[in-house]
């Protein structure tokens, strides 16, 4: 049992000083206690935190960042005109391509802050869409790049299906994502095996209504009942407006009015962007529990638009982040970029302000909650039967400032030093390559 103690500790609910953490030889923790008078282990200085879950992530669109800021031939580009780009970059895409690009991923967001990953992957086959011998040739390099790195892993292999709700055959660019029902099943089956007794965790995604049909999804959750009804369950919903009016066109309700309709929406279910929703709608996600995962650069890069945050806190809602496409991959950014863009929504300042009087603790509460809600894995706090995921933050402006206004600084003060990742009680080296 090792035993740590530090100076001063957010632990994921308040603010603590001088306490020692007991770590099992598993990496989880034991124990948190205050430092007894006869205490004789030196404590450890600066500030540490919860290591941040990352609930929403496509490893391969990283190559991406940064080389999409073209104008293309229309002059008029969107969402809909990056996508042509990534389907380029995923018919390219190779086995060992894939494990590089996310282990050199992996590593970035452990070391800016993310403990963990949530990867919603739905490159399955090869570039003419014909399977794999090895079901699991496109999904086994994400979980050796999380090993490799050391960050845990919620791995969400994704069904799909088709083109959209009036083109139930996919585009031949669409064609290495999607699968038979019967062959999800079976792949959901092989990874459930290979990742037992690991430390990752396996869920499943529909990649979105327009790629899905209902009646899958019910036959999918059907078979969830009996394999593993815990298992998180994560879809894009209500991302971009053209989505909006397909769905009503086709359901004559909205995505997310049609998911709650339709289908049995609780805690487990993680809800992907949400951007274009109504506040009955996101009354209706904070009643059932599901997470709302937020992507705020990657939204802002995509010109998706900006969620309507103040009408799911108003409703007691939960969210977490997520860096999707990776344009930017840093937790403390995302934060400022949540808060800025409901600043400039609404014209207020102070958009997350609950429970506390501080918005970094707030936006660094929710995002952890919530994260680790949405990945079905002990994490986001340190506390007693939590993962010992944390990041020691050592600086002079941190230090000599009050516990309650640290978080502060460091989601808007900018500039923030680079944390010392701590993943089942022992450092990470960040120039660590093996």
């Amino acid at each position: 049992m090792a035993r740590l103690r530090f100076q001063c500790l957010f632990d994921g609910r308040k603010w603590r000083q001088d306490v020692v953490v007991e770590v099992d030889p598993g990496g989880m923790v034991r124990s948190v206690q205050e430092a007894g008078s006869k205490e004789t282990e030196p404590a450890l200085g600066g500030t540490v935190l919860p290591a941040l879950p990352n609930l929403h992530s496509h490893a391969f669109q990283r190559r991406m960042a940064g080389r999409a800021e073209r104008r293309g031939p229309q002059g008029k580009d969107s969402f809909w005109t990056w996508r042509k780009r990534m389907y380029r970059e995923a018919e390219r895409l190779t086995p060992a391509q894939l494990e590089e690009d996310a282990f050199e991923l992996y590593r970035v967001l452990r070391d800016r802050g993310f403990g963990s990953v949530a990867e919603f992957h739905y490159v399955h086959h090869q570039s003419d869409g014909t399977p794999y011998e090895d079901p699991l040739q496109m999904l086994s390099p994400l979980i050796r790049a999380a090993n490799r790195v050391g960050i845990r892993l919620c791995l969400l292999p994704v069904l799909y299906q088709r083109a959209g709700f009036d083109a139930p055959r996919p585009l031949a660019r669409q064609r290495r994502f999607v699968h038979e029902l019967d062959a999800y099943l079976k792949l959901l089956d092989l990874a459930a095996n290979h990742l037992k007794g690991s430390r990752h965790r396996l869920g499943i995604a529909f990649h979105s209504l327009r790629a899905v049909t209902l009646e899958a999804m019910q036959e999918v959750l059907s078979f969830r009942r009996t394999w593993d009804p815990k298992a998180p369950v994560h879809v894009h919903v209500a991302e971009q407006p053209q989505e909006v009016a397909d769905c009503l066109a086709a359901h004559g309700r909205r995505p997310v009015d049609q998911l709650l309709e339709a289908l049995p929406v609780d805690e487990s279910w993680c809800l992907v962007h949400g951007t274009h929703t109504t506040p009955e709608e996101l009354a209706g996600i904070a009643e059932c529990g599901a997470v709302v995962g937020l992507c705020p650069s990657t939204e802002a890069n995509l010109g998706d638009g900006i969620f309507d945050l103040p009408a799911l806190l108003d409703r007691d809602g939960r969210f977490g982040i997520g860096t999707d496409a990776h344009v930017g991959v840093c937790p403390f950014e995302e934060l400022r970029w949540l808060e800025y863009g409901q600043r400039l929504r609404t014209g207020r300042r102070v958009i997350v302000d609950r429970p506390t009087d501080h918005v970094g603790t707030n936006c660094w509460l929710h995002a952890s909650e919530g994260g680790a809600q949405a990945l079905g894995l002990p994490i986001g706090r340190i506390a007693p039967d939590f993962a010992a995921d944390w990041l020691l933050i050592d600086s002079p402006v941190l230090n000599e400032a009050p516990p309650a206004e640290r978080l502060d600084l460091l989601v808007f003060r900018g500039g923030v030093p680079a944390p010392e990742v701590w993943l089942g009680g022992r450092p990470r080296p960040p120039a660590e390559t093996a």
